[in-house]
């Protein structure tokens, strides 16, 4: 596993218990380039909230701790 993925991974699992209290989840799914591929589960996946979350939330938190070029794809609803 790459440096970067590790790192992202880490981040991910950072924000997480944030999204199980709330009775959902957050799937790594893979990088490719500055593109971070998630699918959220649970509660998280349709929330009219989950575009928010992965943006103000997830993504913020790759952008300050892992690249400020990072941006999430959201692949809740798509096969991968």
């Amino acid at each position: 596993m790459e440096d970067l993925e590790k790192k992202i991974i880490k981040a991910i699992d950072y924000v997480r218990p944030s999204l199980q209290n709330d009775g959902g989840d957050i799937e790594y799914v893979k990088t490719e380039g500055n593109k971070v591929f998630v699918k959220l589960q649970g509660a998280c996946a349709g929330c009219m909230y989950s575009a928010l979350t992965l943006k103000n939330g997830v993504e913020r938190m790759l952008k300050v701790n892992v690249d400020e070029n990072i941006e999430v794809v959201d692949l809740t609803f798509q096969d991968a």
